[in-house]
């Protein structure tokens, strides 16, 4: 195989391949052994029909798969022997070929530009941590206490108010009739909260232990018993104790109730909890301010097919004369993202940063607990959408990239307060939701950074094109 590389204009180059029609005829030699064994015809024993019949049989089938495979593997030789990243898909033109001759064409490439990232082990951001005070981790802990369920039964003459825990047995009918599901042991109500029947509850005030009560309500539209809706029921109830609501002690013994240790161990846990809930987001503000600092690396040249393709994602679901006006707006938004995809590649791919299947997994696990209920929808979202998996692969990528970079690079650390943080965060948020109101068209789907490997337009080829999405960087 001859190659040679003819620079062009800028990241476009052209290269011309050629291969001697001695070893593509070795290539069809090869193929011809390949099926010889396998092919049945009249006359001829298995693997003993002779060449020059498979030729008239199956010629030009055997030398298109030939052809395929050789353009495969010889474009692949030629862009990795070249040190050539190709940007998009390269295009191939067929100059010469046939049986019995030599081959030869244009693989006429777009490359990706040389990315410098040294710089990115010195990039400066913001890194927070919050100093949680006493007071808000025992503030956090009384409101957990009031939350817990802490009721002690009353004496036989105490009355029931709002607030307290009745246990009843009822027995209920419509029109002096039971009917399935009439009966009940044990049922605990909180008065006032009116979760059974609406207007049972109150009806319950005033009562005792060992009281029996006639309590009337309606059933409501949603009863099982179709014909029974909207009647009313009454029921005959038997009071088995009344109890009141208690103030939960905060101790050791509250403490080990909910998993710790002891006081101490909870208070502890607590504000690691605190922490936590603002450690996310104030990260992520971390990430943005290196995002922004990697925007500012100078690259010398954008590859113009992908800013095209780019603007057409940026401006789907718009009018002609719509995308028109913003494409000068959307070009120097494609610029910079692609920019930052190849920047963020370059590093992930110096560095060796991989994604392995159980991360994935992981991210989609996570995705199904913020979605209780819904896990089998979401689960089958991903199953049925290879491009929604591939996405979220990328999503871990960038986030292995950005958390490298972070140990990398120099932090300014800075020790806030838990108002310092909200403060914080809020302005951010303000940041972002005028940026939104002013650009509108960001929140439009970008295409994933990607490394994968993608065809010619014409013949079988490998080219690794990448495209920036917004905060996405896919994986290889």
């Amino acid at each position: 195989m001859k190659v040679t590389v003819e620079n062009k204009k800028g990241l476009n180059k052209d290269l011309k391949i050629f291969i001697d029609k001695e070893t593509m005829n070795s290539y069809m030699d090869e193929k011809y052994d390949e099926i010889k064994s396998s092919v049945n015809l009249k006359g001829f024993r298995p693997g003993k029909v002779p060449k020059e019949i498979l030729k008239r049989q199956f010629g030009k089938a055997v030398f298109g798969e030939v052809l395929d495979k050789v353009l495969k593997e010889t474009s692949t030789k030629a862009l990795e022997e070249n040190k050539i990243k190709p940007a998009g898909q390269p295009k191939l033109d067929l100059k010469t070929y046939g049986e019995d001759k030599d081959l030869e064409y244009v693989l006429s490439v777009t490359e990706l530009p040389k990315v410098e990232i040294k710089s990115l082990e010195n990039i400066k951001f913001d890194e927070y941590k919050v100093k949680i005070d006493d007071s808000e981790t025992d503030k956090r802990i009384k409101e957990i206490a009031k939350n817990q369920p802490n009721f002690k039964e009353v004496s036989a003459d105490t009355k029931a108010k709002k607030g307290d825990l009745v246990s009843l047995d009822y027995k209920a009918t419509v029109d002096g009739k039971d009917f399935k599901g009439s009966e009940g042991k044990n049922t605990q109500l909180t008065l006032g909260k009116d979760l059974f029947l609406k207007g049972f509850d109150e009806q319950l005030i005033g009562v005792k232990k060992d009281d029996e009560k006639i309590v009337e309500a309606t059933l409501p539209e949603n009863f099982p018993e179709k014909e029974l809706v909207n009647k009313k029921a009454k029921f005959s109830c038997k009071i088995l104790s009344v109890k009141q609501s208690e103030e939960v002690k905060i101790d050791d013994d509250f403490a080990k109730n909910l998993g710790a240790k002891d006081l101490k161990d909870l208070k502890t846990l607590i504000s690691k909890q605190i922490n936590d809930e603002y450690k996310n987001s104030l990260d992520q503000l971390s990430k943005n301010q290196i995002l922004k600092e990697i925007e500012k690396i100078k690259i010398d040249e954008v590859p113009e097919n992908l800013v095209e393709e780019e603007v057409k994602i940026l401006s789907q679901g718009m009018s002609e004369e719509e995308a028109k006006k913003n494409k000068k707006n959307f070009e120097e938004k494609a610029k910079t993202r692609i920019k930052t995809g190849l920047i963020l590649n370059e590093f992930g791919e110096k560095n060796q940063i991989k994604v392995t299947e159980q991360e994935v997994q992981a991210e989609v696990q996570k995705q199904l607990r913020m979605m209780p209920g819904q896990e089998k929808m979401v689960m089958d979202f991903y199953q049925k959408n290879p491009s929604a998996l591939a996405s979220l692969r990328g999503t871990v990528y960038e986030e292995k990239i950005l958390n490298l970079i972070k140990e990398k690079g120099k932090a300014n650390k800075k020790e806030i307060s838990k108002d310092e943080a909200e403060k914080i965060l809020k302005d951010a948020h303000k940041h972002d939701h005028s940026q939104g109101d002013e650009k509108k068209e960001t929140k439009k789907k970008s295409s994933t950074t990607s490394t994968k490997e993608k065809k010619p337009a014409t013949k079988k080829a490998k080219s690794k094109p990448v495209v920036k999405k917004t905060k996405k960087v896919s994986k290889k």
